[in-house]
């Protein structure tokens, strides 16, 4: 979970030429995530794996947030796209899979999008507490650093 939703964005972040704008893909359960820095991969906590999910969409808009203020030349900007039926999703889930990418379209393309923000349905959400801690950013990408031996500089 981690490699993949956490480690994998930032190392393509690290490595790729500035763009215009990056989106972050996140969600809503970013809320329930744990910023426990010490232990990203899961070696020493017993698995669950709705926290993991929760933990690696948490830092996904740390480096959202991370990536803004290091990078102010970059729209830098994380989206929830709601929970929707997909076969991730289940088909209870309760989203307008029609909805669903609006909001990342509109970030990738509008004129009227700022950066380091968090959106859901074109409309800024709110974030857990610890996604806009300037120290809490600088530790996540500093422990991805020495797991990637790749650093993201400003």
């Amino acid at each position: 979970m981690f490699a993949i939703n956490s480690l994998a964005p930032y190392l393509l972040t690290a490595l790729v030429e500035r763009p215009e704008r990056l989106i972050y893909l996140s969600s809503g359960m970013h809320e329930g995530g744990d910023v426990l820095l010490d232990d990203l991969q899961w070696v020493r906590r017993r698995w669950r794996g709705a926290q993991a999910y929760s933990d690696s969409k948490l830092h996904d808009v740390l480096l959202a947030f991370a990536v803004a203020r290091l990078w102010p030349e970059v729209l830098s900007n994380a989206v929830d796209p709601g929970w929707v039926p997909t076969k991730m999703g289940g088909r209870g889930a309760p989203g307008d899979l029609g909805q669903a990418h609006l909001t990342q379209v509109w970030l990738a393309t509008g004129s009227d999008t700022g950066s380091g923000g968090y959106y859901y349905h074109r409309q800024p959400h709110r974030t857990h507490p610890a996604a806009s801690d300037r120290e809490t950013q600088d530790r996540f990408l500093d422990a991805c650093a020495s797991l990637t031996g790749v650093r993201l500089t400003g």
